[in-house]
């Protein structure tokens, strides 16, 4: 069966637009009517381009029999340099002081922080103040350091920069909201607010407007994945708006034909091509500038690591359920912390040159919340669906962390427990005492290179089975590898505290001693083979 193309065709093939009621031509009529200070036009009009009239006429102009707007939500996706900053100022004023208005209508220009909102912001009032009419006809709050409002004097509506760094925008009644950039959102709350305001004004409009991120387990890419479905046809939902201008992770950055797919203004010099030759040629030799390239200027949706382990698309392709027998001979890979990362039991499994894995997780309930608004990831519905334990209290239970391995050692052929003795000691002891065969794996680069040596060849190889377990594809796209000068991974690493990478630690760790194939009761972590391969290639 053939994916159907998620790509907006309709504002480039001049298809008939609905537009009973004429609120469609009437918005157009009124954007053009402003001005913008950079317009190279006559007497400085507003420059709508074709492909953003199409996109106006066709949220303004299909509407119910009654009168009101189909469309109530809007996901945007285009590539950085599409001045989508000033097409959203412009609708953001369609609803402050133009025919979409209402009285005393609330509407917002939501970003990540300050910085930004005032950004889109600025350039609503830079609209303004291109016309004396309009000036005479508002007032501008845009003190520094105060919030930032446009205000209609007759009628009060008004527009208001908000960001997640300020308070929370409940108590709003907002009628139009659009949304700057959601993938940089730090924290769901202000996204949250706006949401919830959204439903108590009668017509109100949401637009999420957006360059392409990283990973999946945040607000932004529930937005736009689900427009996607709507976009295939996958789900009926005639309020949502999918216009997303972006390319598949996999598509080739170099081919110039995906920099128009993903920035339809390039053709109306939106950006200058010969800039985006540059930064095509800096990212032949810089994977950091190619990911950047790939991510703004190709408009691809990215795993979440900036430097990353692997490639989350070959990942994902070996998801499928995995099933393995009881007795069958396992190594476990133990993790452990005690707030603010999760601890985590790894067993893997060989068949043949496949590593299988189940991973365990553990975090503490007291910071479940806290955790979630810190990265965006759902641990709160993780832990409602048995992918994670949440132990009582603000620490993690070891004791529970200790019975699951247990459980483990009678359920299957456990061959080594290997654990980082940081913080696993008393684990160890234990175990040790009860006859079970633990060893001590620390996290060191020299210990842990030939087991991320050995993760790396499985996924690469299409040899990591993973069963699709989202908590663990969390922690794997957010590694970042450190390299030495030969290109081998020695370690793992994170760009931020809550950003779990615990689940790959442990995962490299079993499949390390799997490789292996030893015994605690026969051998040792230092005996193998890659440990001393990863001893002698230290210092290149």
């Amino acid at each position: 069966m053939t994916v159907k193309d998620t790509y907006p065709h309709w504002c480039f093939d001049d298809s008939p637009i609905e537009d009973t009621f004429g609120y469609g031509e009437r918005a157009v009529r009124f954007l053009r009517r402003l001005k913008h200070p950079k317009s190279t036009a006559r007497d400085n009009a507003f420059q709508l381009a074709p492909f953003q009239e199409r996109i106006v006429r066709r949220i303004y102009g299909p509407c119910h029999p009654d009168g009101t707007r189909i469309v109530k939500t809007v996901a945007l996706c285009i590539g950085r340099g599409s001045r989508k900053t000033s097409f959203a100022a412009a609708l953001n004023l369609l609803h402050t002081i133009g025919p979409e208005r209402r009285p005393r209508g609330e509407t917002v220009f939501a970003a990540s922080d300050r910085a930004q909102a005032g950004l889109g912001f600025a350039e609503a009032a830079s609209i303004i103040r291109m016309d004396k009419r309009l000036v005479a006809a508002t007032k501008i709050y845009d003190a520094h350091n105060s919030v930032k409002k446009l205000v209609l004097k007759k009628g009060g509506s008004f527009l208001e920069a908000i960001s997640g760094e300020g308070a929370p925008a409940h108590g709003r009644t907002i009628s139009m909201a659009l949304v700057d950039e959601l993938h940089v959102h730090k924290s769901p709350e202000l996204w949250k607010a706006i949401k919830s305001s959204l439903p108590k004004t009668p017509g109100s409009l949401l637009v999420v407007a957006t360059t392409a991120g990283r990973g999946q387990d945040n607000i932004a890419f529930e937005i736009i994945d689900y427009a996607r479905k709507v976009a295939r046809g996958e789900i009926n939902d005639p309020s949502m708006l999918p216009i997303l201008f972006e390319n598949d992770e996999n598509a080739d950055w170099r081919d110039e034909t995906i920099w128009h797919r993903a920035n339809p203004g390039l053709a109306l010099g939106f950006q200058d091509i010969e800039g985006l030759r540059q930064l095509a040629r800096e990212s032949e030799t810089s994977l950091t500038a190619r990911d950047t390239f790939r991510q703004y200027n190709c408009n691809m949706w990215l795993a979440a690591s900036s430097s990353p382990f692997c490639d989350m698309s070959v990942f994902d392709a070996q998801a499928e359920p995995v099933e393995v027998e009881d007795g069958a001979p396992c190594w476990l890979g133990v993790d452990l912390s005690s707030s603010i990362d999760l601890s985590v039991v790894v067993p893997c499994f060989r068949d043949g040159d496949d590593y299988i894995v189940k991973p365990f997780f553990f975090c503490p309930s007291d910071n479940l919340r806290e955790r979630q608004e810190a990265t965006g990831a759902p641990y709160i519905d993780w832990c409602a669906r048995g992918l994670i334990e949440s132990t009582p209290g603000n620490v993690i239970d070891f004791r529970r962390v200790e019975a699951k391995i247990r459980e483990l050692c009678e359920t299957y052929s456990v061959q080594e427990i290997a654990c980082d003795p940081a913080m696993a000691r008393n684990l160890l002891n234990n175990l040790i005492e009860d006859g079970l065969p633990a060893i001590e794996h620390r996290q060191g680069s020299l210990s842990m290179m030939p087991a991320i040596a050995c993760l790396e060849r499985a996924i690469i190889g299409g040899k990591f089975k993973h069963g699709g377990h989202p908590v663990l594809r969390f922690c794997f796209s957010n590694v970042e590898a450190e390299r030495n000068n030969a290109g081998h991974v020695v370690r793992f690493k994170k760009s931020k505290k809550w950003l779990s990478i615990d689940g790959a630690q442990a995962a490299a760790m079993a499949c390390g001693r799997a490789e292996a194939g030893g015994s605690a009761a026969v051998s040792s972590l230092y005996d193998d083979d890659g440990w001393q391969e990863a001893l002698a290639g230290f210092n290149v």
